[in-house]
This record gives C-alpha cells, sequence and structure tokens, in this order.
C-alpha cells in the first residue's frame, strides 16, 4: 500500500496545483461577492493563450525555460482581460452571476477552438516541452517526506505554494483583505465606511481570471503538452474545492489535494499493477463521485460569504 501511495503522491502533486491556483482565484472574486463558475472557461482561455505563446516563441527564443515564463505570464493575462465580461455583466449589469458564468464557459470552449483552428490551422496546440520534473537538492533525501513532497516536482509548484501564502496573508493581515471579505459579507457597510465596492469586486474577478488562466497554462507546461480546447472540467473541481476548504486557504489546500489525488488514481491506474485489476470506468469517474460525495456531506455546513451572488445595490441597508 504504501509503495502505491509513494509511486502516485508526486502525480497527485502536478495536477494539484493547477486546480489550487483556480481555486485561489474563485476565492478572491467569491469573497468579494461575485460568484464565479466560469472559472473552468477561464481555465481553457489560459491554455489556450499559454499554449499559442509558447508554441510560436519556442520556434524564435532559444532561452526554453524563459518561453515558458512568458507563456504562463501571457495566461494569467488573458484570463484577466476574458473575466471581465464576467466582472461587468455581473457588477456593473447586475446580471444573474450563474448564467454570466455559464456563457463564460461556453464562449471560452468554441472561441479557442476557433482561433486555434484560423491561426494554426488544427483545433489542437502542441508545445515542443514543457517544464522538467526533478528532485530538490538534499531534501529529496529525507526519509519517506522527501520521497512524498521533494521527488519529481516542478518549480512551478513551489511558485504556486508561495502565492498561496502571500493571498493567506494579503486576505486576513492586510487592509485590502479586510474591505475584500467586507464586501463579501456586508456591502453595504463596507460602503458606508468608504470602501468602493464595485472596484473591489472588479478587482477580485480579475484576480480570479489572472489565477485561472495561469492554471490552464499550469496543465499544458506540466503534464498535457498539447491544448485540445477542454480542461476536462478541472474548473468544476476547482469550484467544488472553494466550496469543500470553507473558503478559506488552507482548506482549500486540504481540498485540491484530496481531489488531485482521486484524479491521480484515475490517470495513472493503468501502469500501477495493483489499480490495473480495477475496471478503468470506474476509476475515470472517481474523482467525480468523490466531489459529489463531498459537497453532500459539507453542504450543511457550508460558510459561504453572505453577499456572494448578490448584487450590489447601494441603496439598500
Amino acid at each position: 500500500m504504501w509503495t502505491i501511495i509513494e509511486q502516485i503522491f508526486p502525480y497527485a502533486i502536478v495536477f494539484t496545483i493547477p486546480l489550487l491556483i483556480t481555486a485561489l482565484g474563485g476565492l478572491f472574486s467569491e469573497r468579494s461577492g461575485v460568484v464565479n463558475i466560469g472559472l473552468d472557461g477561464l481555465m481553457i482561455i489560459g491554455s489556450f493563450a499559454g499554449a499559442l505563446t509558447i508554441h510560436y516563441l519556442q520556434d524564435i527564443w532559444s532561452n526554453h525555460s524563459l518561453v515558458l515564463w512568458v507563456g504562463l505570464l501571457v495566461a494569467a493575462l488573458a484570463g484577466l482581460l476574458f473575466s471581465l465580461l464576467h466582472a461587468f455583466a455581473s457588477i456593473n449589469l447586475s446580471a444573474d452571476q450563474i448564467i454570466s458564468g455559464t456563457a463564460i464557459n461556453m464562449i471560452a470552449g468554441a472561441l479557442t477552438i476557433f482561433l486555434a483552428r484560423n491561426i494554426t490551422g488544427s483545433g489542437n496546440i502542441r508545445i515542443t516541452s514543457g517544464f522538467v520534473s526533478d528532485n530538490v537538492p538534499f531534501l529529496s533525501k529525507i526519509p519517506i517526506i522527501g520521497d512524498l513532497f521533494f521527488s519529481k516536482t516542478y518549480w512551478t509548484t513551489w511558485v504556486i505554494l508561495l502565492i498561496l501564502i502571500i493571498s493567506a496573508f494579503v486576505l486576513y493581515k492586510t487592509k485590502f483583505g479586510l474591505r475584500l471579505r467586507a464586501c463579501g459579507e456586508y456591502p453595504q457597510a463596507a460602503e458606508a465606511a468608504g470602501v468602493n465596492v464595485r472596484r473591489v469586486r472588479y478587482i477580485g474577478v480579475m484576480l480570479s481570471g489572472a489565477f485561472s488562466g495561469l492554471g490552464g497554462a499550469l496543465i499544458i507546461v506540466t503534464y498535457a503538452g498539447e491544448f485540445t480546447g477542454t480542461v476536462s472540467g478541472l474548473g468544476f473541481l476547482a469550484l467544488a474545492s472553494l466550496i469543500f476548504g470553507q473558503w478559506k486557504p488552507f482548506g482549500i489546500l486540504g481540498a485540491t489535494l484530496f481531489f488531485g489525488f482521486a484524479t491521480t488514481v484515475a490517470n495513472v491506474s493503468q501502469v500501477i499493477p495493483e489499480l490495473a485489476v480495477i475496471p478503468p470506468i470506474i476509476l475515470k469517474i472517481f474523482p467525480y463521485v468523490v466531489t459529489l460525495l463531498a459537497l453532500v456531506v459539507f453542504s450543511k455546513s457550508s460558510q459561504a460569504p453572505k453577499a456572494a451572488g448578490e448584487p450590489f445595490d447601494s441603496g439598500k441597508r
């Protein structure tokens, strides 16, 4: 049993990281009071923008690593810009946030496939190579912990974990974090205290777009290697992780690791003899069944921001 865990865990972390950064993006949006179920679409936009940038720059620049980092930055920017559609509809037009998020998901898949076919001649965009996993010097030699956490890791993993720590600090230890949370709980009181609720909500949605776009590109540069017009519903898993983690940064870390492990079991089952005996269809649906069960169990104890999903009305008290 330990051998199986030891084999799976490094891959579980790889699958966890895109989920984690996307769920953190959703956290900023929902903490500000805007529900964003368009995370999946924003991930698709990011994966497209990142793959397209890397695809062309790899033939021009000799610095392979720099190309990948530039691709990630472009993906984050693309996600941020695309999220403005959701922000405008939800904040300025007071549209139903669920409908707006659903529209983002529908538009993203169709738009990126259309652009990919017209720009490259194919619906898929392949990159030459992504980041290479490696063992962390010295730390990978630590018994048990080294094999689990510091073997076959990517530098992007540590960057995202740093963003997690910074996000937790910003949310709970800064004036901006206090204002963001106030806008998601009592927006009228926040406005009375001098907070520009609409501006704070815009920032929250834009951060969700940037983080989701980054999450989509991370899939390309770590394990997928190709844009295919979908992220296999990982945006919805990230949304489930946000709920499962009770809208708290480190709760989200635990939730995404849980779902990342479940996804890994499904993806690597056929190369591990002990898991290969289980029918593949059962393992394929495993992460989604686990997601539904987790939501059923934790839905009653949900601590969502009180004003999440409610359009802001400055005249309401």
